[in-house]
């Protein structure tokens, strides 16, 4: 890192996993509203609040984090407008997920699951469904409530750390399984939440978390995915002395798709855990050759976020320059980063169509873009639709094969922008 970059980092905020202080970064992304915080209609003419989107790298255990500028419940909260089963593939994930987990874990009624973020209770419902006990654990009441009313999955309404892990002791019983899918990234205080996975968890049980790869983030050029929402950025190099902290060692991991690239991490209480598996050991090798153990991987990182930048506004303004109508699809957190960063607003994109009725009426926050049902596209039939959760295109493009019909074609962002 340059003596440049340093001096911008804050001197003041430590390491949220071993405490060391922060001073490199790794990608800074300007001034940013929080990336779910949608505008009601009536909220129009006023202001929002903007934070310095920065991602830093700590030099003692490579662990990559936003810097502290949004508390937790800034994000999750009664009117989070974020719902799992939005999208097929997410659901056909989570059903694939459950089945590995039943035969690999030989769950049966005697046997009690648990999900930490648990959302509208997308996951769960296959649990239920297989007659094995379930709970989930979310901040959402609305999801909370979601999760009951549409699959009967009943959830414990609260943030997951040592206390909640304790109160649900307290009810009933550890669990044989808890899943943690793309939530161990949103969590501001990782040794309190880690913690609660070793309270919780019985002698003998298994614990499996999935998140983006940070490899892979580097790699294929992702810093869309960098949001407030998202305090850390992993990989195993940085969270194997985290769990080792808490007790428990990792086993086994798996690479998925999801998210542009993911891993499916296998833990168990360091007492009753296996030897690490060729694969874990695999991927480990991966990262510290990709030099995710010291800052190498960090130095080039920046330059290409700078680079993609251009090369979408440039896109973007030749279109209109030939008259050309664009909309968006989705309206995704990783969406609001990239319009954010890019300076993207209504001057290019007229509106973006989503799924989620819950987004739907609002405005994209930051650049005030309409959020309209996805039937208003296909009535519309723009030139252009860019695709802003680029980690679905496949499943959107099938969704919108008809645009093809007056001539219409999709803009992908990332990792290069494209026109498909």
């Amino acid at each position: 890192m340059t003596s440049a970059e340093q001096l911008n980092a804050p001197s003041h905020q430590a390491c949220r996993s071993c405490g060391a202080p922060l001073s490199d970064v790794v990608a800074d992304l300007g001034m940013s509203p929080v990336s779910n915080a949608f505008v009601k209609p009536e909220n129009l003419n006023r202001a929002e609040a903007f934070f310095p989107l920065k991602a830093l790298v700590c030099r003692s255990c490579f662990l990559v984090q936003t810097l502290d500028v949004v508390g937790r419940e800034g994000h999750f909260h009664d009117d989070y407008v974020y719902f799992s089963s939005m999208s097929s593939e997410w659901l056909a994930h989570a059903r694939a997920y459950c089945e590995m987990a039943i035969a690999r874990e030989n769950l049966t009624a005697e046997s009690f699951a648990i999900e930490v973020a648990s959302n509208d209770g997308y996951l769960l419902q296959n649990f239920e469904r297989a007659g094995i006990p379930c709970l989930g654990i979310d901040p959402a009441a609305n999801c909370a409530e979601a999760a009951l009313k549409s699959y009967g999955v009943e959830t414990y309404v609260g943030f997951f750390g040592v206390e909640t892990a304790r109160e649900i002791i307290a009810r009933g019983r550890q669990a044989d399984l808890i899943a943690a899918n793309n939530v161990l990234a949103h969590v501001p205080d990782l040794n309190d939440f880690v913690g609660g996975f070793k309270v919780l968890l019985a002698p003998g049980g298994l614990a499996t978390f999935e998140f983006p790869h940070l490899l892979r983030l580097i790699e294929r050029n992702q810093f869309d995915t960098i949001y407030h929402e998202h305090y850390s950025y992993l990989s195993l190099v940085a969270l194997a002395p985290l769990f080792a902290r808490h007790g428990l060692k990792m086993t086994d991991v798996q690479e998925l798709p999801t998210h542009g690239g993911s891993l499916r991490l296998f833990l168990r209480h360091t007492a009753h855990a296996e030897q690490p598996s060729a694969v874990l050991l695999h991927v480990l090798d991966l990262e510290r050759q990709a030099g995710l153990g010291s800052l190498s991987a960090y130095e080039g990182f920046r330059s290409q976020v700078h680079e993609t930048k251009r090369r979408l506004v440039s896109l973007l303004i030749g279109l209109k320059n030939d008259g050309r109508r664009i909309a968006g699809y989705g309206a995704p957190a990783k969406g609001n980063t990239l319009l954010n960063y890019c300076g993207i607003g209504p001057d290019f994109i007229d509106y973006t169509v989503d799924r989620s009725a819950s987004k739907q009426g609002r405005y994209l926050p930051g650049t005030r873009i309409p959020v309209l049902a996805p039937e208003y596209l296909m009535a519309d039939r723009p030139d252009y639709v860019l695709i802003l959760p680029w980690n679905i295109r496949d499943e959107i493009m099938h969704q919108l094969a008809d645009i093809r019909s007056w001539g219409g074609r999709f803009i992908v962002p990332i990792p290069t922008p494209e026109i498909v």
